[in-house]
């Protein structure tokens, strides 16, 4: 006879406690929100993080935020929606072949680059150049759901979650199975999904990638992501960690260190000038000029100082807003006086 269950929840950490790895984060075990809240009676807390994230404005927002090539003429270049996507689907793969929660990794892939800024990785460096505090968009995307969003509530997470958006880069120490996981799904999808726009780019051929790695991972982005979900598989099964082999991890950082020095910079330096350019300027115009910042960000000025909010401003702009903003208010607009001239 099925066990009654007081909710879907209760039935849902009960199957938990039933399938999943004595390492993975249950549900019912998380440490909780930063403000308690009455639980769902369908959703799990991880569940109702990942939707939170789902319908917020800064997710969004990064389907036109660049992750690689600024505004490509074509429909199929990476975003930095699609790149969070395609680390989502990795994530999920690498936590449901080990027996991890599966919802606690979809939720931190989903939010770990909400805080990327316009212009990609240009973008962020710019802004940590401009601040006196810097800027890493890893703690950004955490400030973003901590503060930023819902008109300064912030989306109220998970503790588990939020350490996984803090923690996914790749020096970064995740204190749960789940942002380990996530970690290694952000390096294997920027990785493999950039070779697939540099080669529709024509900056690479297939034939141009480095031979060792090539032959340890495969040809091909498939079997490359593959290689490389499997290896994470037969490494970390019934481990108190997940991670790749020293072969896979060592191609892979070869991979890396070949698109750093063939694509990245390259795509950095085609808009390295313009975004630049323009940043450092709004930057400047706001903290001059904090009243002209939107009525929503004016609220933390006080307690958090201009330099950190015109981040917060900034680093929120889609690529296509900051331009208008920046044309806004340089570029002068044509007038006429006393009308046409005959």
């Amino acid at each position: 006879m099925e066990e009654r269950f007081a909710c879907v929840r209760e039935r849902v950490c009960a199957r938990e406690e039933l399938f999943f790895s004595p390492f993975a984060q249950k549900s019912a075990e998380t440490k909780g929100r930063l403000r308690e809240e009455k639980r769902c009676d369908f959703r799990t807390d991880f569940q109702r993080d990942r939707d939170r994230i789902i319908y917020s404005n800064s997710f969004k927002r990064l389907k036109n935020k660049t992750q690689v090539f600024f505004a490509p003429e074509g429909d199929h270049y990476v975003t930095r929606l699609t790149h969070t996507l395609d680390v989502s689907q990795i994530a999920r793969s690498i936590a449901r072949s080990l027996g991890l929660n599966e919802d606690l990794a979809e939720a931190i892939a989903l939010g770990h680059d909400l805080g990327h800024t316009p212009f990609g990785h240009v973008g962020e460096r710019v802004l940590a150049g401009l601040s006196e505090n810097g800027f890493f968009h890893n703690e950004q995307s955490l400030r973003v759901v901590d503060r930023l969003e819902k008109d300064g509530r912030g989306l109220n997470l998970t503790f588990e979650v939020r350490d996984g958006i803090l923690e996914h880069k790749s020096s970064g120490k995740p204190k749960t199975l789940e942002g380990q996981a996530v970690s290694l799904a952000d390096r294997i999808a920027y990785i493999n999904h950039d070779i697939e726009d540099a080669i529709r780019a024509g900056i690479l051929q297939e034939s141009d990638l480095p031979k060792h790695a090539v032959q340890v991972l495969g040809h091909e982005t498939k079997t490359r992501i593959n290689t490389a979900i499997t290896d994470v598989y037969n490494t970390s099964l019934h481990q108190p960690f997940v991670k790749m082999s020293d072969e896979v991890m060592k191609a892979t950082n070869e991979l890396r260190a070949f698109m750093f020095q063939r694509v990245y910079e390259l795509a950095n330096k085609s808009i390295q000038e313009r975004s630049e350019r323009m940043l450092t300027q709004m930057f400047a115009y706001f903290t001059k000029h904090v009243d002209k910042l939107p009525a929503r960000y004016l609220r933390f000025l006080e307690e958090d100082g201009k330099e950190r909010v015109v981040c917060d401003y900034l680093s929120g702009m889609t690529d296509r807003y900051a331009i208008g903003v920046f044309e806004n208010i340089f570029i002068p607009t044509t007038f006429s006086i006393g009308g046409a001239q005959s």
